[in-house]
């Protein structure tokens, strides 16, 4: 009996640290965690109205995924990343991901292709609801999964890695402006093309997908250099 309510515990714990971990990620992406900044634990802990240990958890997790990285005695800094960085992830993403994605077309079969149909109306559907966790979250699972067929797990891992490093950070303000949807919308797209056994045409669609995801990313930086006098309001720094 002593057993199970331990592990009734530490189940509860790591809910929280997973829950603290998402809310973090939905900060991140809104532009309320500003890139270069330090958060401290027992600061962002008063803002969850938690105490500091399943944030500093939750911190550590976000610091492995490349997002924050720790500073002595300070708190997390909130990892920068310049527009050179991002060009080049994007032109390493597009040099692995359009060839493989038409060698994909050519060997896939037609029922492993449709079995990522609902994972890309997925990624509509949160597009619509504005739900911007589900929808990078969905976008990542595509990518990676239709990657997957190429049978290249050490390929999966750098494009993961590389998605990890060139994150999209203040979406809030792309979304309210619905310029999330044409992206999302370019899943079904390049699946429907796929399906047709197009392979030139669905390495043109990945390769244009791919310059569509890093225009995305220069409007959101764009956005994030206006002040904004809400900003950081209900998150404390330092």
């Amino acid at each position: 009996m002593g057993e199970l309510k331990h592990r009734s515990l530490i189940t509860a714990q790591e809910r929280l640290r997973d829950q603290v971990a998402h809310q973090l990620r939905a900060a991140l992406i809104a532009g309320e965690l500003r890139p270069g900044s330090v958060y401290s634990a027992p600061g962002l802990a008063a803002d969850f109205g938690v105490s500091a240990t399943p944030v500093r958890e939750a911190m550590l997790d976000l610091a492995r995924e490349g997002l924050v990285e720790p500073v002595r005695n300070k708190g997390f800094r909130i990892t920068e990343v310049s527009e050179r960085d991002l060009d080049q992830y994007t032109e390493i993403r597009a040099l692995i991901e359009a060839p493989v994605i038409g060698r994909i077309t050519r060997t896939a079969t037609r029922e492993q292709l449709e079995a990522l149909r609902p994972i890309a109306q997925e990624i509509v559907a949160a597009a619509r609801a504005h739900d911007l966790i589900g929808y990078l979250e969905a976008d990542r699972r595509f990518h990676l999964e239709l990657l997957g067929l190429s049978g290249n797990d050490r390929l999966v891992e750098t494009v993961g890695d590389l998605r990890k490093r060139s994150r999209l950070y203040g979406l809030t303000r792309l979304d309210e402006r619905n310029q999330l949807l044409p992206s999302a919308e370019e899943h079904l797209e390049l699946l429907d093309l796929m399906l047709t056994g197009d392979a030139e045409a669905a390495e043109d669609c990945m390769a244009r997908h791919l310059g569509h995801i890093r225009s995305l990313w220069a409007q959101g930086r764009d956005d994030r250099t206006v002040p904004n006098p809400q900003d950081r309001q209900d998150l404390h720094q330092g």
